[in-house]
């Protein structure tokens, strides 16, 4: 424990040097092959306003060895590009490249053991590991290696008779996209009831559906074939139309949102410079099977979940802060509440284009050096937040299906994306830089969903309780991410305090509106 009370790490092992010298090691091809240019939104996340690191906390019911990680991860590691790569700028033309290195272990996986002066100070393992994320966030990682770092932070207490163990990814966030990095870490994992196997990712089987689609048309009559074919004929125009027109109404309300659009002013709307303060970073693990009630009963998916809860919990927090304002309560009813009428809130939402490689693809790339596509190829959503109290529950999670549909029926993600290449081809990083640092100051939040492994999971060996998932460096002063794991649902919030000085307050709410519309749900079947 330093002087400020707080946490210090030690470095597992001496430090050596890296390599940047071109070619190094026989497992490299010629030079030519090691050097690649950073994608566009890869050199965005280099901007000083939009440092984004990625943090993905792993919770063990035991203690981690350190020897047994990094004996396994780098092998793993060293034959990825992303991760056994430095960030090089060339002193003529100013371009940034990938240039392969070789990886030294010690330096990126580093260990804390919690000690009883430790449990004294901060009460349990779950405040030590806040508050170590927390100090974690104040910082960059280091460019002079590999941009990710593996932190583990050891428990053996008999005093309070318990043990166990906590994995903190940093990575910054130009390696990748959030579900890329989730597959590369999935990759390195095997389920526990089958070692050899990997774990397997939530989908649906859509050629098993049209199979079954085809088979039912073949078995009807010729009358009923032409019927159904002008059916579907008029609905594809119908999705057409419907996909052109949203498109429009979106890249509007995005040129809107670039120009004088901004949101409400709430009591969570992020102020000047929040991406360069620090971020507490906490997550409360609730129940996925709770959300797979809710979305069988509604006949919806989980992000629609997800979303509906989400807006549920802001609006009973926002309503309660408002109060707090105006210095008195007038209820917590769809009639008789807190709230301002029409709040504009709205979620930037990061989407890569990038088709995703997959658990097994990236298994493959790791482990028999094949191909496999990797990075950022990001463009923007705007995704608005309806914030009101109901009386009914399940209206949250009726208004969120609907956004969500819309949403879908839209080509935004690939027109943004298009409008920030064209700036940065024309006007250079620094103008497309502000220009996306300008559209997340005119939003109020950050939200996503990630889809985890269906099995438990263990990494080299040590069983994984949960996953949560979070980042730092984000203008934004709010961030909340699901991440799915097995039967368990993390809810992951990113904060900035001096504008949410009570995330565990926020969890509560989100968590008691997950109960509320489970119950209602239950009520309705």
């Amino acid at each position: 424990m330093d002087s400020s009370g707080g946490l210090r790490w030690r470095r597992l092992g001496s430090l050596k040097p890296i390599q940047t010298k071109k070619g190094a090691g026989k497992s490299y091809k010629k030079a030519e092959e090691d050097e690649q240019p950073l994608s566009p939104s890869a050199r965005l996340f280099h901007e000083p306003d939009f440092n984004v690191h990625v943090t993905a906390i792993m919770g063990g019911d035991s203690p981690i060895c350190p020897r047994l990680i990094k004996d396994n991860l780098v092998l793993s590691i060293q034959k990825h590009p992303r991760f056994s790569s430095l960030h090089v700028t060339d002193a003529k033309t100013g371009e940034m490249k990938w240039v392969r290195t070789k990886v030294d272990i010690e330096k990126h996986v580093l260990l804390r053991d919690i000690t009883p002066l430790d449990l004294e100070q901060f009460g349990s393992p779950e405040k030590i590991l806040e508050e170590y994320v927390y100090n974690l966030t104040k910082s960059s990682l280091d460019k002079s290696k590999p941009l990710w770092e593996l932190h583990i932070l050891n428990l053996e207490s008999s005093e309070i008779g318990r043990t166990g163990g906590f994995g903190i990814f940093r990575i910054h966030h130009s390696l990748g996209d959030g579900t890329s990095l989730m597959s590369l870490l999935l990759a390195c994992t095997r389920q526990v009831d089958d070692p050899e196997k990997l774990p397997t990712i939530p989908g649906q089987d859509k050629n098993k559906k049209k199979i079954l689609e085809s088979a039912t048309t073949n078995r009807s009559t010729p009358g009923i074939k032409l019927f159904g074919m002008i059916w579907e004929c008029v609905k594809r125009i119908w999705f057409l139309v419907e996909l052109m027109w949203n498109t429009l109404v979106d890249v509007v309300m995005f040129g809107a949102t670039t120009f004088f659009l901004k949101d409400t002013d709430t009591p969570i709307k992020a102020l000047p410079g929040s991406e360069f303060r620090p971020r507490r970073i906490v997550f409360r693990v609730v129940s996925l099977d709770d959300m797979k009630l809710i979305k069988n009963v509604m006949k919806m998916t989980i992000n629609d979940v997800a979303l509906g809860v989400t807006q549920a919990g802001l609006s009973r927090y926002l309503n309660r802060r408002y109060a707090e304002e105006k210095g008195h309560d007038n209820g917590a009813t769809e009639k008789n509440n807190n709230l301002p009428k029409n709040i504009r809130l709205r979620s930037t939402l990061l989407i890569n284009l990038r088709p995703s490689p997959g658990i097994q693809a990236l298994a493959d790339m790791m482990e028999k050096d094949t191909e496999a596509k990797w990075g950022n190829w990001i463009g923007f959503v705007l995704l608005p937040f309806k914030i009101e109290l109901r009386d009914d529950p399940l209206d949250y999670v009726r208004e969120a299906k609907s956004t969500i549909d819309r949403k879908k029926r839209s080509l935004e993600a690939v027109y943004t994306f298009s409008i920030s290449e064209l700036v940065l081809k024309f006007l250079g990083i620094k103008a497309s830089s502000a220009l996306s640092h300008k559209i997340i100051t005119r939003t109020t939040m950050c939200f996503s969903n990630l889809v985890g492994p269906q099995e438990e999971i263990g990494f080299y060996g040590h069983k994984i309780s949960y996953l949560a998932s979070g980042s730092y460096g984000q203008p934004h002063a709010l961030m909340i991410n699901y991440q799915s794991y097995a039967s368990k649902m993390s809810v992951v919030l990113s904060v900035d305090e001096s504008v949410i000085p009570d995330p565990h307050q926020l969890l509560d709410d989100i968590q008691e509106s997950l109960q509320l519309i489970k119950d209602a749900a239950i009520a309705a079947s």
